[in-house]
């Protein structure tokens, strides 16, 4: 008697998720109070914005996700750089759910950008002449589970 073999081919409703594409979308620094900055104490405050967009792109399941990243430093009063970074990629996303597409828009994709976001906010940072600039991970899923719950409520 011979034993069944299992099979391995996959399952067609099986959601399929593939990266095709990374980078740099937009790239804007601004140092408005150079070189005078430069003479102060560096004691910075930070601030950090971020956004996402999602939009479908060449064919049906392709998106185009863009993590949008702005960071203001600020010695007292005085903006010392305001970066901005929008980090796109490419993603194939097949066989989701709307619930769960969703969910990879809002927050999967983005956490797989945010490193390299990250990386080139801190290059331009340095390239400015300012001290490196180190920013903290980011939790998508609780900022997705937060702007849902602000969505549902406000209808």
């Amino acid at each position: 008697m011979s034993e069944a073999q299992p099979t391995t081919q996959p399952q067609p409703n099986q959601p399929e998720f593939a990266i095709q594409r990374m980078y740099v979308k937009d790239l804007s620094l601004e140092t408005p109070n150079t070189p005078q900055v430069f003479l102060e104490p560096w004691e910075p405050e930070m601030h950090m914005d971020l956004g996402t967009d999602a939009s479908t792109v060449l064919e049906d399941g392709v998106r185009e996700v863009v993590l949008t990243v702005t960071v203001t430093v600020k010695i007292k009063t005085k903006v010392a750089f305001l970066v901005e970074v929008k980090q796109a990629g490419i993603f194939a996303l097949k066989g989701f759910t709307n619930d769960q597409l969703q969910h990879m828009l809002g927050s999967f994709c983005p956490n797989i950008l945010y490193p390299y976001a990250r990386e080139v906010v801190t290059d331009a940072v340095m390239r400015a002449g300012f001290p490196q600039l180190y920013l903290a991970p980011v939790n998508f899923d609780a900022l997705y589970e937060q702007q849902k719950e602000q969505t549902t409520t406000a209808h």
